[in-house]
């Protein structure tokens, strides 16, 4: 039993009492437990809308290994209905899949709209900030609650919070204090930050210093990568590269590692191996903080990687994982309290009862002040999974995991 909670994140405890109520059901039979079908009675459905965006078809990977995804995130959610679906059948519960992915140039409020005259009461979002912020404010909403698995925005965590957004995807911060504990602990503390021209990247720099300082880093000295965002090299640049790049860094100060910020990867995979010191490559690129990688098999992280290989036919992305997550969030909820009903279910959620497991290590669980869902956070190589933060040492009065982003005292959300 100590393995199987090992490897689902679960607690002995509730390991053995999901097994004894899986053996109580399948074996004995337990009046109102059982299959509707088989009892003859309605399930109660709980119908879900998966809302996103088709894929922006002018940024195309850097790297011809990474496959061209236009499903990514909606099959994580598909995955997590289907997980449902097995216990819900002897629970009296069935959840329901209905989708709408809108253009890049579309109206995300039609594809809401859709949604909601499907029968949507909950909806997951692989929207970025600007839309997703739409969605929230948009009146036909209501009192539908979404589930933010897309936007990792921290100001969507603090100013910009709404009580009807829970996130499962992590925040820029998260994943920034994430790799500052591990640098930290590799005792790396002298960084040098090379951020893209971008949003997002503008954005990311943000979330680094601030890890910086809450972990003791010293960030010697940043600079901007200057070149336009398509402007990726063309066949034959290789010799360009090895001259450029160096004579891009060789005056920064000492530094320990050369911390990247290109979320659109745009530049950041052109570093490694060309620095003018033989320093690590961190970030955006090279050592990677991700709540998801093809390589993680620990906890019975296996056990989920081929399952969704069998579903969707390519491997999961951390955007798959947290729709999927999304959807298991609820499928526990409701298993749990018997109940499809909205308040019911959120009251569960926010509660400390509540633990999913995330094939992370630790249970999951969703903080009450921001409903951010506090997750471990792998720290990956591209082929290998190097660490997992939190590292052993960064304790917290709540829990470990709360170690990681903004924490209650420093976030200005207000419910």
């Amino acid at each position: 039993m100590q393995r199987v909670a090992r490897e689902t994140g679960c607690d002995a405890v509730r390991c053995v009492s999901a097994l004894l109520l899986w053996t109580i059901v399948v074996l004995l039979g337990w009046p109102g437990l059982a299959s509707a079908q088989d009892s003859g009675q309605d399930s109660e459905t709980i119908t879900l809308g998966y809302l996103g965006m088709e894929r922006d078809e002018d940024l195309e990977p850097l790297s011809v290994l990474d496959p061209v995804l236009d499903d990514e995130g909606v099959q994580g959610a598909r995955l997590g209905v289907s997980d449902n679906n097995a216990a819900g059948q002897f629970l009296g519960q069935e959840f329901v899949l209905v989708e709408s992915i809108v253009a890049r140039d579309g109206d995300v409020l039609e594809g809401l709209h859709e949604l909601i005259d499907q029968g949507a009461g909950w909806v997951i979002s692989g929207l970025p900030r600007e839309e997703l912020e739409a969605v929230m404010a948009d009146a036909a909403l209501e009192d539908r609650m979404v589930f933010n698995a897309a936007a990792p925005d921290n100001a969507l965590r603090s100013e910009a919070c709404h009580p009807n957004l829970y996130h499962t995807t992590p925040s820029r911060r998260m994943l920034a204090d994430a790799l500052a504990q591990f640098l930290a602990y590799k005792k790396w503390d002298r960084w040098a930050l090379v951020y893209g021209n971008t949003d997002e990247d503008r954005l990311l720099v943000e979330a680094y210093r601030e890890a910086a300082t809450r972990f003791g880093h010293d960030i010697v000295t940043e600079k901007m990568w200057p070149h336009e965002p398509m402007a990726r090299r063309a066949e034959g640049g290789f010799h360009a590269i090895q001259r450029e790049i160096p004579v891009f860094v060789q005056e920064f100060p000492q530094y320990e590692v050369l911390v990247i910020a290109d979320e659109n990867d745009y530049f950041g995979e052109y570093f490694p191996y060309q620095t003018w010191l033989p320093r690590p490559v961190a970030g955006t690129q090279g050592l990677m903080p991700t709540a998801w990688h093809r390589a993680h098999e620990s906890w019975g992280a296996v056990q989920l990687q081929r399952r969704f290989e069998e579903f969707a036919g390519r491997r999961m992305t951390p955007k798959d994982f947290a729709a999927w997550l999304a959807v298991r969030s609820l499928g526990e909820a409701t298993a749990r309290t018997g109940s499809v009903a909205r308040d019911v279910v959120l009251d569960y959620m926010l509660s400390d009862e509540f633990q999913l497991a995330g094939y992370l290590g630790l249970p999951v669980s969703y903080r009450t002040w921001n409903h951010q869902l506090r997750q471990p956070i792998l720290v990956t190589g591209p082929r290998m999974v190097a660490s997992v933060s939190p590292q052993e040492g960064y304790l917290h009065p709540r829990s470990p995991l709360d170690s990681l982003g903004a924490d209650e005292g420093e976030s200005s959300c207000r419910f």
